[in-house]
């Protein structure tokens, strides 16, 4: 199975009445830290590293985002402060750079990013869009 047809779904599913997407690049890991479920070549794919994906899984896995309070959300080499945490969900944010959504399902966790200037709200829905289906499929 390809993941990365999810990536072009999220981007979709985060358009506004404008018609601009607001999220920009995505990815999904599987949430036992292992490997990324999407290719890090596919076209607006996250070019995430191994040590973030053990971290980001970890933190799920653990349901402890202490890691993330003190150190910050590393996403492709970038540091985004932590924002909140609200169910399986973590939020973050880099001034003048944008924000990242990170929601976990049984199996996975998705990570994207909404621009500077961008609706992370718009993000954030249609990151939660995509887990609840994948929840339904048993992913």
């Amino acid at each position: 199975m390809s993941w990365n047809a999810y990536i072009d779904n999220l981007i979709a599913q985060s358009k506004d009445a404008s018609g601009r997407n607001n999220i920009d690049k995505a990815c999904i890991i599987d949430i036992d830290g292992s490997r990324p479920w999407t290719e890090s070549t596919y076209p607006n794919a996250y070019k995430i590293t191994q040590n973030e994906i053990s971290r980001i899984a970890n933190c799920f896995r653990s349901k402890d985002f202490s890691a993330f309070m003190a150190s910050g959300i590393h996403v492709e080499g970038m540091k985004y402060q932590f924002l909140r945490v609200d169910g399986n969900a973590v939020y973050g944010k880099k001034k003048d750079y944008g924000s990242v959504t990170l929601q976990a399902t049984q199996k996975a966790v998705i990570i994207v990013h909404c621009p500077e200037g961008g609706q992370q709200g718009n993000a954030n829905k249609a990151t939660n869009a995509v887990g609840e289906y994948m929840e339904s499929v048993g992913y």
